[in-house]
């Protein structure tokens, strides 16, 4: 797992937190955030993913 991977989840969690919050308190624009937070952190977590899976393939990949 790498840093990417990390801050992805992260930022994904975050932005659950912010959407639970905005929802309670009726705070759109808090709401509007956590949604934003968690897209970010998808993709985020998605280069990670794909680094990771370039990293293993080009091991796998060595003569």
């Amino acid at each position: 797992m790498n840093k990417d991977q990390v801050k992805g989840v992260g930022e994904q969690v975050k932005g659950k937190i912010n959407e639970a919050v905005g929802k309670a308190t009726n705070n759109p624009v808090r709401e509007a955030k956590g949604d934003l937070q968690q897209g970010a952190g998808k993709v985020q977590k998605a280069y990670g993913d794909a680094k990771e899976d370039a990293k293993d393939n080009a091991k796998r990949n060595m003569p």
